[in-house]
């Protein structure tokens, strides 16, 4: 111990310590940092997807405590299925085939969306390497998608039709919506084309 200097009793630190950590909570509640929830069951779940399936499923998952997919899961049988992640090449392959649809990227800090066909791809160098060289073009880590969800259900007053493509994290890759005619409504081939792939891949 350097002479001069009082030690501090260890209940002393542990009491300051614990004050400290109260602060920061309280203090991150004020500015309004989300605090962590906790995870609600499988069956609630399933009770607050039925009650209102169009919600955003990035939404319930942060409200609820859970993974972005456990909420994918919990919408009702009817509304959706589940192809294993190993089908990813195969399913980009039957997308580059649709013609023009929408793909997202939902984030933390925004929500890209992209409209327009989906270039083909090849695997080199462990990635999935999108070719085109204009519109939509990149290089995926198609090992990291664990699972491929086909969602049809009721989303801002409209039926959709989407491709969702989850990570090994249990988050969402991207997602590619099935495109919309004049009308707004879904467009009759890539629907058969979406339920088509998804009877093919699905387990």
């Amino acid at each position: 111990m350097v002479p001069g200097l009082q030690r501090t009793p260890w209940r002393a630190k542990t009491r300051a310590t614990a004050l400290m950590v109260l602060r920061c909570a309280r203090d991150t509640r004020a500015i309004g940092v989300p605090m962590p929830a906790t995870a609600v069951s499988a069956p609630a779940l399933a009770a607050i997807m039925a009650a209102d399936p169009g919600r955003l499923f990035e939404t319930v998952a942060k409200e609820q405590g859970v993974t972005t997919r456990a909420v994918v899961e919990a919408l009702p049988e009817t509304m959706r299925r589940i192809a294993p992640g190993a089908a990813f090449i195969d399913a980009m392959a039957d997308i580059a085939t649709w013609g023009e649809v929408t793909l997202i990227i939902h984030s933390d800090d925004g929500v890209m969306e992209f409209t327009g066909p989906i270039p083909r791809g090849e695997v080199g160098r462990g990635y999935f390497n999108l070719m085109g060289r204009t519109g939509f073009h990149g290089h995926l880590r198609h090992e990291r998608c664990a699972a491929i969800a086909f969602v049809e259900r009721p989303f801002m007053g409209r039926n959709s039709a989407s491709v969702l493509f989850m990570n090994v994290d249990g988050g969402i890759m991207f997602k590619v919506f099935v495109g919309r005619d004049e009308a707004r409504e879904l467009r009759a081939d890539q629907l058969a084309m979406f339920r088509a792939l998804a009877d093919r891949i699905c387990a």
